[in-house]
């Protein structure tokens, strides 16, 4: 098939979202309080076994980790640490990718929803060194705002789950949004920077670079 370049993010948004400082004050002052599926709970019994091993250095936890190919890059760039990918879809999971052949022996995937898994490492007391969000779905119209990560009600663990958070996309304003939701929760502030990926961690990065697309990061702590 003839190459298609991606797409572009298209939004009637033209700037932050007009009511991000009321959702994000009404999460963290109420607890998100959706009932855990079981399988999420019998794949944190499987990360807990896990990290209960005194052999690692460090937890980095990959979120939405789509085929698992930034897992992979994270973990040989941390060899003393156990990098955790966890994405909801199994066919992202299993599909396989020509930039690797072997599976890090420091990385593991798990197919399970990461909200469930964030709250569950929170109340359980699992902590992360550094936590990564790589090109989460944007939701770029206004209406789903609260399908994002900051406009999420499970926005007020991600503080407590690691003690370094980087996001990555291609629309800055996911970006911006985020930050200035990370700052009504902390009260410290970060921006976004434009990103030059030498190496680029996933699929989605690969083709948006490759495409002449900016793409940008954010790290909040």
């Amino acid at each position: 098939m003839p190459y298609s370049p991606p797409k572009t993010i298209q939004s009637p948004q033209n700037g932050p979202y007009l009511h991000l400082n009321r959702v994000v004050n009404k999460h963290l002052s109420t607890r998100y309080r959706r009932p855990y599926r079981q399988h999420n709970r019998e794949v944190f019994d499987l990360i807990q076994a896990i990290v209960a091993s005194d052999k690692w250095g460090g937890l980095i936890l990959d979120s939405c980790c789509g085929t698992g190919l930034s897992t992979q890059l994270i973990a040989e760039r941390n060899p003393t640490c156990l990098v955790i990918g966890i994405d909801q879809s199994r066919d992202r999971l299993t599909r396989q990718s020509d930039r690797f052949s072997a599976r890090a022996s420091n990385s593991v995937l798990y197919q399970a929803n990461c909200e469930d898994i964030w709250r569950l490492c929170v109340e359980h007391g699992i902590q992360f060194d550094q936590h990564f969000i790589l090109y989460p779905n944007p939701y770029p119209k206004a209406e789903h705002f609260k399908r994002r990560w900051h406009g999420h009600p499970c926005f007020p663990y991600l503080a407590k789950l690691s003690g370094t958070t980087e996001l990555r996309s291609n629309w800055g304003l996911y970006l911006d949004e985020f930050a200035m939701a990370w700052e009504i929760m902390t009260g410290n502030s970060f921006v976004r920077e434009e990103l030059v990926a030498k190496t680029p961690l996933t699929l989605f990065e690969k083709k948006y670079t490759d495409s002449g697309q900016s793409v940008y990061r954010l790290i909040v702590r």
